[in-house]
């Protein structure tokens, strides 16, 4: 029984997937399932069993998790072995849950400082969803990016910026030309993009407390291709201040400041407390929180 057997067990637990257990330790699935075998004939048990869910772990594999955990942690004092992460030489992917809003504001920057840096890192990003807390603590994920007010107990998170919102219509608008007045927005037909990491609720919580009512003609899953719908429609839509920001680059459109005060939201990064002392992790929410100091 050696310290990379143990490490096996426990990546297979935490991740109840061979592949990504391999991936995780930089081995071959082949390896980490020969590596199985042994831990199986060992404590003469099936210990994890393959189901539509994954690997899981059976009873007795339960049982062995936290002194497994606690003989690789001894192990790694005796032997004085520090975990590290050399990202010039590192081959393994990172899965990370975004919105809309840390799709353009952050995903451009981050993947060309990943390529200067790490070019053997391969990143994944999938959508923020309700499933995201589990996939944090479970491993399938390595960070969250965006606006996650619902995270709480055994979740770590840095703040990267302050976002706040404007509204964006037409470059040539029929009716709203320099400024945009409380009445013009209330007349207005407008868009929204009611998804999880938008802070949509915050606006539509201040405009039920100031009475407000819009009409509301369309509703998106997300903000793909808003840029050319609202260029060439008569229609308003409000979003975060760098969605805009972008539009305003890429479409034609303008952007104004909205006619009623919403409150701002902080975009965060966020990750499970099982990987606070993660070097590869550690790594990758540096590279992030680097971009945004730089900007």
């Amino acid at each position: 029984m050696d310290l990379k057997l143990l490490q096996v067990f426990d990546e297979v637990y935490k991740t109840r997937n061979v592949s990504r257990a391999g991936e995780n330790l930089g081995m071959r699935q082949s390896s980490v399932s020969i590596a199985l075998a042994r831990l199986r004939r060992h404590f003469g048990d099936p210990l994890f069993v393959r189901t539509s869910d994954g690997m899981q772990p059976t009873p007795h594999a339960t049982a062995l998790v936290d002194q497994v955990r606690q003989a690789i942690e001894l192990l790694r004092i005796v032997t004085r072995q520090q975990a590290v992460f050399d990202a010039e030489k590192a081959a393994r992917t990172f899965r990370i849950c975004m919105t809309d809003i840390t799709h353009i504001a952050l995903l451009p920057a981050l993947m060309t400082r990943v390529s200067e840096v790490a070019p053997n890192i391969q990143i994944e990003i999938t959508h923020i969803s309700n499933e995201t807390a589990r996939m944090l603590e479970s491993g399938d994920a390595d960070l969250a990016v965006g606006y996650m007010p619902a995270l709480e107990a055994g979740f770590y998170q840095q703040k990267l910026f302050d976002q706040n919102f404007a509204c964006v219509v037409q470059r040539e608008h029929p009716r709203v030309r320099s400024r945009l007045t409380q009445m013009a927005f209330r007349r207005e037909r407008h868009a929204l993009v009611p998804t999880a990491g938008t802070g949509h609720e915050l606006v539509e919580r201040e405009l039920e407390r100031l009475g407000v009512h819009r009409k509301v003609v369309l509703r998106l899953p997300n903000f793909l291709g808003i840029g050319g719908l609202v260029a060439s429609t008569d229609m308003m839509i409000t979003v975060p201040q760098r969605v805009a920001d972008t539009l305003l680059r890429i479409a034609d459109v303008k952007v104004f400041p909205p006619p009623f005060e919403f409150p701002s939201f902080a975009i965060k990064q966020h990750w499970h407390e099982r990987y606070q002392q993660d070097p590869a992790n550690r790594w990758l929410r540096s590279v992030i929180s680097d971009l945004f100091l730089e900007n």
